[in-house]
């Protein structure tokens, strides 16, 4: 397959997108430059993520009411 120029090519067709669709897009495409998968960080991760959902379901996890939690960072952001 010939790569195409953009000028003349996709990228102009792209650019019609509605934004979330191009946001996406190019979400995808920043994510696909990275070819690295650190194994150990995401094996962290994982064990984390297990860990916080055993202290969930077992009630020693400390909850926030969103609502609170939500207030507190506008606050942050409107004091920038």
């Amino acid at each position: 397959m010939r790569p195409r120029r953009f000028g003349r090519g996709i990228l102009p067709e792209l650019l019609k997108l509605p934004a979330h669709e191009r946001a996406r897009l190019a979400t995808e495409l920043v994510q696909s430059l990275d070819e690295s998968e650190d194994a150990d960080a995401a094996a962290a991760w994982l064990e984390e993520l297990d860990r916080r959902a055993r202290e969930v379901v077992s009630g020693t996890a400390k909850l926030e009411d969103w609502t609170e939690v939500r207030r507190r960072i506008e606050l942050r952001l409107r004091a920038r």
